[in-house]
């Protein structure tokens, strides 16, 4: 072999060696520190695509809300609540949409939970206007009321939703 070769092989095997370190530095860096979350476009969007549907059904009417009617039924939730956990205290605004639960950044509420999948779960309406909470295939499952969940269910109001440590509840 040409010294030329062996220099270049020690070169590219330094390189990788470098690029591991590196790697497990930012894993470790990760572990101790948590996931960074910052501000998504989300809100601004959903702000984009409403501002046509107010000029093309009427001036200044509101937009129109989805699952099951312009009314939203009596006695229905109107937030969703997280009751135990790191993120105690956080409310989100039901208003028809899904929300999605788990350690993804581009979830609705993301949870910085060992037990959470990055795609752990969604809570959504139906067309009657009934929320339902699905599992979406989680290795440690979702649970209701000590029910691990393995179809999609409705929630009764005020019943505990746990994904690993945190609780979450739907309130009016």
């Amino acid at each position: 072999m040409s010294e030329l070769t062996l220099t270049v092989m020690r070169l590219g095997f330094l390189a990788l060696l470098w690029l591991f370190v590196i790697v497990a530095v930012q894993v470790i860096r990760s572990d101790l520190f948590g996931t960074r979350v910052t501000q998504r476009a989300g809100r601004r969007n959903t702000e984009a695509r409403q501002a046509p549907d107010r000029q093309s059904s009427g001036q200044g009417a509101p937009p129109r809300q989805q699952g099951g009617g312009g009314r939203q039924r009596r006695g229905a939730p109107t937030k969703l609540v997280v009751s135990e956990g790191t993120l105690t205290g956080t409310t989100v605004a039901l208003q028809g949409q899904t929300i999605s639960l788990g350690r993804a950044h581009d979830s609705t509420i993301v949870l910085d939970d060992d037990y959470a999948s990055s795609r752990h779960a969604r809570i959504y309406p139906d067309r009657d206007g009934q929320w339902i909470v699905e599992d979406l295939g989680s290795t440690n499952g979702t649970y209701l009321d000590r029910t691990r969940l393995t179809t999609p269910t409705p929630v009764p109001l005020g019943a505990p939703i746990r994904i690993g440590k945190t609780v979450i509840e739907l309130r009016k």
